[in-house]
């Protein structure tokens, strides 16, 4: 086999790989579609359900962008939302109104949202919670405590606590007021 055959061979083969690895996410994709119909007619549709757990809270103690050590103890009685996104991210930026939208609907009826940081610079934190007019709590954790914490290093994620202080559900990705409405507020209802 010449020089040039074979150049030309190890050149297909990865683009042999990486069409069939987008044939896979197409795939993925056209399969996630089908399983949620709803998703496809309404962009408010629950994204997807959470994992459900039911175990204690974990401890963690973190501060907030005054200068308050705030932990999750103290809340006790209350629903928490506890959400682990950065600046950087595009998923977390784009569910922050939604969160916003839904705290200030909730947080009269015993709802808290500690939007943990993971990490930016805190005037970068200042300076998007200025963008984005959020309301709620925001917590800084430069050293990934909370990322540790819930063994779970992926931005965003999020976990729901309830008022009893156990740990009830989970969600990997990011979501939107709908998912909330659906999960979180028969928690408050309790």
């Amino acid at each position: 086999m010449s020089s040039k055959a074979k150049d030309k061979s190890s050149n297909t083969i990865p683009l042999i790989i990486g069409g069939l690895g987008l044939v896979i996410v197409a795939l993925i994709g056209i399969l996630l579609g089908r399983a949620n119909p709803s998703r496809e007619t309404s962009p408010d549709a629950p994204l997807f359900p959470p994992v459900e757990v039911d175990q204690p809270a974990p401890a963690l103690a973190l501060t907030t962008l005054t200068g308050e050590e705030v932990s999750l103890a103290d809340f006790r009685g209350q629903v928490i939302l506890v959400n682990n996104w950065a600046t950087w991210c595009p998923p977390c930026r784009r569910e922050m109104p939604e969160f916003n939208s839904y705290y200030n609907k909730y947080h009269e009826k015993g709802f808290v949202l500690l939007a943990v940081e993971a990490g930016s610079p805190e005037i970068e934190v200042r300076s998007f919670v200025e963008q984005f007019g959020l309301d709620f709590t925001i917590l800084l954790d430069p050293e990934g405590k909370s990322l540790e914490t819930f063994q779970n290093s992926s931005l965003p994620n999020s976990f729901v606590i309830d008022r009893k202080g156990h740990l009830r559900l989970a969600w990997l990705g990011a979501i939107n007021e709908a998912t909330l409405e659906e999960y979180v507020s028969p928690l408050i209802k309790e």
